[in-house]
């Protein structure tokens, strides 16, 4: 298969596809934080199994965010993009009470400006400083909203229902934090980080890990394969490797765009 050749499946399956891995992974998720929160209980001879499931949420936390980042490009329900809104509006808020459309309009900005003065994903000031690029990052999204709506769960876990506050920590409070590093590091940082020695292709100011498929889904659900991503914005999260191996990131400039 040529870049020029790479096609999806209809429209029908791809959102037949998109809707079983979402609800796999929402499910998962949620299911869970369920068990974490209000059924689970905390000690020393527990302790391995919640760090267990504590990396597990961390790696579902960094999917469902993936998942909503498909209905930002209308690919997570093709022949339905109000029904991807819709499903990405609820995730996004339970996430960490996002808005669906400040983090739509971000990232089609993001997409536009990707690496350049105007980008919200990009710090001009820190363009090879991780700290200092994603503490920038975390201040653009992690506004007001989200700083009561975590509060807000916090406070009802564990003044209301009981729930110890080192369980809270451990098993919402650290998944979603080491999430946000996760995703900015694999799906912001090392793509569109400016180094010297590794040039950016074109002007999407944008490079692909070389991680193998299982690796590569294990880091940030194929997020890594991130010039496939900004030349091909139309394929789903779980068609990226396909779109790799096809060569739509080495492609020269006249055939990336092909569909």
């Amino acid at each position: 298969m040529t870049p020029a050749t790479f096609s999806l499946p209809s429209q029908s399956m791809q959102g037949v596809v998109g809707i079983a891995l979402a609800a796999l992974i929402a499910g998962s998720w949620l299911g869970i934080h369920a068990y974490a929160m209000f059924v689970f209980e905390l000690n020393w001879q527990t302790l391995p199994l919640a760090l267990g499931m504590g990396v597990v949420q961390c790696w579902l936390s960094v999917g469902v965010f993936i998942v909503c980042h498909d209905a930002m490009h209308g690919t997570l329900v093709p022949s339905k993009p109000k029904v991807g809104s819709a499903i990405a509006t609820v995730l996004l808020f339970l996430y960490a009470g996002f808005g669906w459309k400040a983090l739509r309009d971000a990232h089609h900005t993001h997409h536009r400006l990707a690496g350049h003065v105007g980008d919200p994903d990009f710090d001009e000031g820190n363009p090879d400083n991780f700290l200092r690029w994603y503490w920038t990052f975390f201040k653009r999204y992690f506004g007001w909203q989200s700083l009561v709506f975590v509060h807000a769960v916090v406070g009802v876990y564990w003044l209301i229902i009981g729930i110890p506050m080192v369980q809270i920590v451990l098993l919402y409070g650290a998944p979603a934090l080491l999430s946000s590093l996760q995703l900015f590091y694999f799906g912001t940082f090392r793509p569109h980080a400016h180094r010297e020695k590794e040039p950016f292709a074109d002007h999407h100011n944008a490079r692909s890990d070389r991680f193998g498929a299982f690796v590569s889904l294990a880091t940030c659900f194929h997020f890594g394969y991130h010039l496939e991503h900004h030349r091909r914005p139309d394929v789903p999260w779980w068609a990226l490797p396909a779109a790799r191996k096809a060569g739509v990131g080495d492609a020269p400039v006249g055939e990336r765009a092909a569909i």
